[in-house]
């Protein structure tokens, strides 16, 4: 089955701060590469061979520019959204929307470090 979204990209002014930020609120490390030229810090995926996968990352390209309006992409936080949403304030973000009931499970809002906001969902 296809996915509506293949692959994201999440702007940022200050790459290291940014990369440092969603490691340390996801609590998993992102893995820093560089793809035509521009530097990208990956989330952490299944990349199962032959299967739909769904990725992305946060990037550092100055025609890209941080913001609050437009596309909110939402992370996957299963099983640990309390704690991620735990994190935030205290890697620097705010929490523009605390855990909310949605009916098919529960999402937050976030702003990040670079100015984005960010929804994160648990099923």
């Amino acid at each position: 089955m296809k996915h509506a979204i293949n692959w994201f990209e999440i702007p940022s002014a200050d790459f290291d701060r940014a990369v440092a930020f969603y490691s340390t609120i996801l609590d998993a490390p992102l893995r820093r590469e560089v793809f035509g030229g521009t530097p990208n810090g990956v989330f952490a995926y299944e990349q199962d061979e032959g299967k739909d996968a769904v990725g992305g990352a946060v990037i550092f390209d100055p025609r890209s520019k941080p913001g609050m309006t437009g596309v909110i992409p939402y992370l996957n936080c299963d099983g640990k959204l309390d704690a991620v949403l735990g994190r935030v304030e205290k890697a620097g973000g705010k929490v523009l929307l605390p855990k909310t009931d949605i009916g098919f499970g529960h999402i937050g809002l976030i702003l990040d470090t670079e100015g984005n906001k960010v929804g994160l969902h648990a099923a």
